[in-house]
């Protein structure tokens, strides 16, 4: 049964499926550095207060703010930097400490000035002159980030440079994550080759595997490359029980209507069951998306545009689901058009563009096959359904990738 959605219906589906997974099972302990990318199973602690001691967030002068918002000289008595501890007797009134950002704040100190903000002569300091200052300037207190003891980072996390950083913060030398999602890739078509082989004169190379494999592995999966399947139906459905090993499965190719497109007839042989079959959606309408049996399926048209497309737009939201990251939908963002683009009645087209700043152009392609298009492009532009052109300075959409 033929079951074709607008673009943002097709989303909403994938939506319902993803919110309702349950994580694959499984953890491993992993080194700090290698948990990028990885979700994380136990949340990170930490194991003392953040920071240890009340730090100064300027270059300048600690001092007593009450006395040196009078504007009246104080004497200098020493200075303190980040890893150094000022070990003389408490600051008293009359007094300042020159101090470097990081370094902890003396005793008997309340504020930190900065060093562009004051006069200085000699051995005495002041401030300018209107210049007011609070108890607790340009200090962070001890425990005010974190107390000992307290999350930081929270399971279900995906580990980006700013978990790691404050993993190290907290000596985390290793983290335990979530079992990586395993994913089938699975291209058909009697025209592949694979990398290794000399195409021949109406032969292509097997790009569209790679490609997703390199998407896969970016949104936290581990890449599962199965054979390039044949366009015969025993070769399809020898795939189709192969791929069932993994947790989810994307087929690249053979969903088109035409005689050889075998894909979507042997998923109703095997039981199949359909979300939908088409998305009104340029390049990638004859996407499909469905279970068979406890596993979900992803049928990608074969064309490496709409293949990459369709991969962000409905896959990488399910895979990340499965890898215990929570539904998080496609990446999109606004940006402002510098040239023109061309709408299509009916179809929401996501076209090459390269997005410099705040603008974005549709990068000049020949087709969904184009992939040297798409390598100029980083991102693509959505462009609504409907009639004329999209004008430059138009704010539209662009789905990162």
């Amino acid at each position: 049964m033929t079951n074709v959605l607008e673009f943002e219906a097709a989303l909403a589906v994938v939506r319902e499926h993803a919110a309702g997974l349950v994580a694959v099972a499984g953890v491993e302990t992993v080194g700090l550095l290698a948990a990028r990318g990885r979700v994380l199973a136990e949340e990170i602690r930490a194991d003392r207060d953040q920071p240890p001691f009340d730090r100064a967030t300027r270059d300048g002068f600690a001092v007593r703010a009450g006395e040196f918002g009078l504007g009246v000289p104080v004497r200098v008595v020493g200075m303190v930097k980040a890893g150094e501890q000022w070990l003389g007797k408490v600051m008293e009134a009359g007094e300042a400490i020159e101090i470097m950002t990081g370094a902890p704040v003396p005793e008997g100190a309340d504020a930190v000035v900065m060093v562009e903000h004051v006069v200085r002569d000699g051995e005495t300091v002041k401030a300018e002159a209107g210049r007011t200052w609070r108890v607790g300037e340009s200090i962070v207190p001890r425990g005010r980030e974190a107390k000992a003891g307290d999350v930081v980072v929270a399971a279900g996390t995906v580990m980006g440079a700013a978990e790691i950083a404050m993993g190290s913060a907290c000596g985390c030398v290793s983290v335990v994550v979530k079992r990586r999602v395993r994913v089938a890739i699975a291209a058909t078509g009697d025209e592949l080759v694979e990398l290794e082989e000399t195409p021949g004169e109406i032969q292509i190379r097997n790009s569209n595997s790679y490609g997703l494999a390199a998407m896969v592995e970016a949104a936290g999966g581990e890449a599962v490359r199965l054979p390039i399947t044949a366009d015969e139906r025993g070769a399809v459905a020898s795939t189709l029980r192969r791929a069932l090993e993994c947790d989810l499965i994307v087929l690249s190719g053979g969903v088109s209507m035409g005689e050889y497109d075998l894909v979507e007839e042997m998923l109703t042989v095997a039981g199949a069951e359909f979300f939908f079959t088409g998305v009104k959606m340029q390049p990638g309408k004859p996407v499909v998306f469905g279970r068979m049996g406890e596993k979900l399926f992803f049928g990608l048209p074969g064309n490496p545009i709409s293949t990459q497309v369709t991969f962000h737009c409905f896959v990488e939201p399910v895979l990340r689901a499965l890898g215990g990251a929570g539904f998080t939908g496609p990446r999109f963002g606004l940006a402002r058009m510098s040239g023109a683009g061309e709408r299509k009645a009916g179809l929401t087209r996501l076209l090459p563009g390269r997005l410099d700043g705040t603008d974005v152009s549709v990068v000049g392609w020949q087709g969904s096959g184009d992939l040297a298009a798409n390598a100029r492009a980083n991102c693509y532009v959505e462009l609504l359904p409907g009639d004329g052109e999209v004008e430059a300075g138009e704010i539209v959409r662009v789905l990162w990738r």
